[in-house]
This record gives C-alpha cells, structure tokens and sequence, in this order.
C-alpha cells in the first residue's frame, strides 16, 4: 500500500497560480466571441491513431501528480496504466497559469490545427473558453465506465457543462479561510471574521479574479450559483475600501503559503490543499469553510479538438477514475477527490497516516461541508473584460 507524501514535500500545484495572464491571445479572444476563432462540431475530430500508435502526449501543471518517494522522475500511478495498457504516456509539466496555456496553444486551436497534446488540464473557469469555443472533443462516456460510475455528484453538471460531455474533473479543491490559530488567539468561522480591528494589516486575499470572487461574494450572502453584476462590483467597493483603510496587507498568488507559515500574515484567502501540507509542519495552522459558504471549484481533463489520440487519451482518463488508482492519487496531491469511492480504498489501508485521510473532510468532505459548498456560476465572455479591468485596477497589475 502507499504511503501519502506529506511532510518535507513542495509546494502544491495550486499554489504556484499566478495572477490574470497577459497573454495578447487571452486578451484578444477575451470574449470568445471572434467567429474565425470558433471551432465547428464537425471539424473537431482528427484520424484517431490509437489503434496503430500506442502512445499519449499530457499537458499538465507541475507537482499534480503522484512521484515515487525514493526516485521524483517516477509516477507510480501513470507507470501502472502504462503497464496494463501497453500505452505510453508523454508527461510534461507545462502549464504554469491558465491564461499562459491559452495563448500557446490558442493559434492552432483556432487555426484548426493540431496542438500536438492529447490531454491537458485547466481550471473549470478557463476550461468553460475552451468549450465555447469548440476547442475540446466530446469524450465516449461508452468507452469510461470508471468516470460514469464514480465521478463526484455534486461535479457531474457545472452550467458550462452541462453532464461533463468535454470536460472531467482531475481534482477539486475548497477555497476558503487559512489562520494561524495561536497567532490570532480564537477561532475564525465567518468570512467576515477577516475584517476584525485586530487583524488589520495582517490579511491577504488571492489575486486572481476566478480564484478570489466567489468566496467575497458568499462572505456577502450571495448565492454564488446565479450571482449578478451589482453582487461583483457590491464586493469590489468593499475591497477596496479595505485596501485603502490599510487592512488587506496584499493580494498573492502561491505567497500566501510563505507568508502563513512565517507569521507575517494572520489570516488569508487560502486553497484547502495548501493548507493540509502546511499542518504537516504546523498543526496552528487552520482551514475553515466559513459559516456563509465557500467555492467549490474544479481543473479537468479535456482531450483538445484534432487530438489525434482521442481513445487512448478516454482510457488514461479513465483508470484515474479506479478508486484504487483514485484513492493512491489523493494520498499524494491532498485535493478534494472527485472520487468519493477512493475513500474506502483509503480508510481500509494498513497504513495508519494513510487511512486517516479518509476521514479528513477536506479530501472528503462530508454532508456538513458539502451543504456549505457551491460551484460559482462562470464569469460570461460579455462579462469578463469589464469585471478583469475592476479587479485588476484594485489588486495593482
């Protein structure tokens, strides 16, 4: 049985999310509304190769997958599918930032032309552009029984993708509150919690737009599933009344973690993976689903269109979907698992720090948590530009 890496290990993958990209494609397609960019449903599919090539090419983020302890250029999950499958797996850790990728592989997505990755990985919220604009294939649910039987009911249907036709979740996190306990001296249990007297100057919130709005807006009573524009620039005047007032000390990407475990900041805008590697080191440290709700968000595999190894690429997606291979994923990465049946592999390990990740809620949370967590509606084409240009004046980009 494995054995989770916890303690000593880097950074997670969602740490390392940097602010809204600059990209000159993102920014140019940033309504995805531009028709020569569009990709028809008849002109998606590329000759499926799989059958004469054995092989599959996978973009991914880096540190989002398992590695052997002993050797790191090991992936034993990965290595097992290539074994039983005969197939090999071309694993690179490309994607640093969602608006990056889109401007790399965006010229031959809209010029119809292959972007040489069978498989990639994006946040929901980016993963919604590609779906507009007919950059993905419809995956053969026929051909992934693993993802139909075990994929999490409460990631089977966000409004962008309706039934997950394009799009399957990798793995799913909580955005909530981070604190040091012994610093602060009390429990935080409310978003609001982060606007006290004695924590002024020692509070950060995340600076992306995608990752930081939903949590604000809950914090607010919004129901984050059918927000409106009012509820978006309500959260931006509060915020920047905060940055004015000298309370929010910054706003960070991955610095959050550094500046937690330093004691520099108190209280944060925090991913529920981070917070789980960082306990290893510092018990004080706390994650909170806060009273008035936090997000629930989602990074999926998508096979891009002309793919020319659409059903190997349906294959590796779905032996991540075995709550066995599920289950020894989840015990390294400490995301919230969008196989909730990897819960009872874990739980039933021989390994005590192994099995005790099945009852932590933040790998899987339980009925209490779920019914404080939603999937924020996505930020429209429409919406975008206007809704970045506020935010981004706020945050200083």
């Amino acid at each position: 049985m494995f054995v989770p890496r916890v303690n000593g290990r880097p950074p997670s993958r969602r740490s390392v999310l940097r602010a809204l990209g600059s990209g000159a494609l993102a920014g140019a397609l940033a309504g995805c509304g531009v028709p020569a960019a569009y990709v028809a449903p008849g002109e998606r599919a590329a000759v499926d190769r799989s059958g004469r090539e054995k092989r599959v090419s996978w973009a991914n983020w880096p540190l989002y997958i398992d590695t052997d302890d002993a050797d790191e250029s090991r992936r034993p999950t990965l290595e097992a599918f290539e074994r039983r499958t005969g197939i090999r797996v071309d694993y690179v850790e490309e994607i640093n930032d969602n608006d990056e990728f889109f401007g790399k592989v965006g010229p031959a997505l809209m010029n119809h032309q292959d972007t040489g990755r069978d498989l990639i990985v994006l946040s929901d919220w980016m993963c919604a552009r590609f779906v507009r604009l007919g950059w993905v294939q419809e995956m053969d649910r026929a051909a992934q029984p693993n993802v139909t039987a075990h994929l999490d009911p409460q990631l089977r249907s966000p409004a962008f993708d309706p039934g997950r036709a394009f799009t399957v979740p990798w793995q799913s996190g909580i955005t909530g509150i981070a604190y040091n306990r012994r610093k602060v001296g009390r429990e935080l249990r409310r978003l609001s919690d982060l606007w006290a007297d004695d924590l002024k100057g020692h509070v950060t919130l995340l600076s992306g737009l995608d990752e930081a709005f939903a949590l604000l807006m809950q914090g607010n009573g919004v129901d984050v599933t059918h927000w409106t524009a009012d509820d978006f620039h309500r959260i931006c005047d509060q915020v920047e009344s905060r940055v004015r007032a000298g309370h929010i000390r910054r706003f960070t990407g991955n610095d959050y973690i550094k500046d937690l475990a330093s004691g520099d900041v108190l209280a944060c805008q925090a991913y529920s993976g981070d917070v789980i590697q960082l306990q290893a080191d510092d018990p004080d440290i706390a994650f909170v689903v806060p009273e008035e709700g936090a997000e629930l968000w989602s990074e999926s595999l998508m096979i891009p269109a002309l793919a020319r190894h659409r059903t190997n690429a349906e294959r590796l997606v779905d032996h991540y979907y075995d709550p066995e291979v599920a289950a020894e994923l989840a015990a390294w990465v400490n995301y919230v698992c969008p196989v909730p049946a990897a819960r009872d592999v874990l739980a039933s390990a021989p390994d005590r720090e192994t099995a005790a990740l099945a009852e932590d809620p933040l790998i899987f949370p339980d009925d209490t948590m779920r019914s404080r967590l939603a999937i924020a509606r996505d930020i429209t084409p429409k919406e975008r530009p206007g809704f970045a240009g506020r935010w981004n004046g706020i945050v200083g980009l």
